[in-house]
């Protein structure tokens, strides 16, 4: 079984390292498949991904953070280009995405990282712990969500008006464009493939006793049932 059990051991130089954080509640297909389009697309040589530990909105149906972690690790268990950190998993009190950016760029120094997510996620960083400081940390690629339109971006306070470019994005004349916060941090914005499968759809799922095949890895599928999660 391949498994990363410390991302403190990675020496190489000059590698371009893709963060890809949530709540992973339960991870599926449509994370999966988002983080090797976008390594693939943006040549990153990695995709780490990092469940959360205890996010400061905890939702009442989030599953205990070891499970999550156990799922998210079976999940990219044959994939040599996916890793997993338990950075947020193992730390005490609240999760706070900006301390965890600060953590992985001493554990990385030297080497490229990128935030990864949703566009709905991008837009909701206001209202985030030290936001203005996360901006200044790290560059970030923001990929779509359902019901969200690249043009949405514009609405965020860190982002430099870039409105011909995001039309061109959301009518698919071109799949990627790289803009300019405030800071002059970067943002890539990537058209990818939209697999609309979401967590929430498969926690209904389980809790109506209804099957969540082919929705998820058949490991995690296994695990959901093993451990009776979201059952209610």
């Amino acid at each position: 079984m391949y498994k990363i059990y410390s991302i403190w051991k990675w020496t190489v130089e000059g590698m371009k390292i893709g963060i890809f954080g949530g709540t992973f509640n339960p991870i599926h297909y449509g994370h999966l498949r988002a983080a090797e389009e976008v390594r693939e697309r943006l040549e990153f040589n990695k995709i780490v991904f990092i469940p959360s530990g205890n996010p400061p909105l905890k939702n009442i149906e989030l599953a205990d953070a070891e499970h999550r972690y156990k799922m998210a690790e079976l999940a990219i268990d044959r994939n040599p280009f996916f890793e997993i950190s338990d950075i947020e998993y193992k730390s005490q009190g609240k999760s706070y995405t900006v301390n965890t950016i600060e953590e992985l760029k001493e554990i990385y120094h030297g080497k490229t990282l990128y935030f990864i997510l949703g566009i709905d996620a991008f837009l909701d960083m206001p209202n985030w712990w030290h936001p203005e400081k996360l901006i200044t940390l790290i560059d970030f690629v923001v990929i779509p969500k359902p019901h969200f339109r690249f043009i949405e971006l514009l609405t965020s306070p860190y982002i430099h008006e870039d409105k011909k470019t995001l039309e061109k994005l959301d009518a698919f004349e071109i799949e990627s464009c790289t803009l300019t916060l405030r800071n002059n941090r970067n943002i890539i914005a990537s058209r990818l493939p939209l697999i609309d499968i979401s967590a929430t759809r498969i926690r209904r799922q389980v809790k109506a006793g209804k099957s969540i095949k082919y929705l998820l890895p058949e490991a995690v599928e296994s695990y959901i049932i093993s451990n009776k999660l979201y059952r209610g």
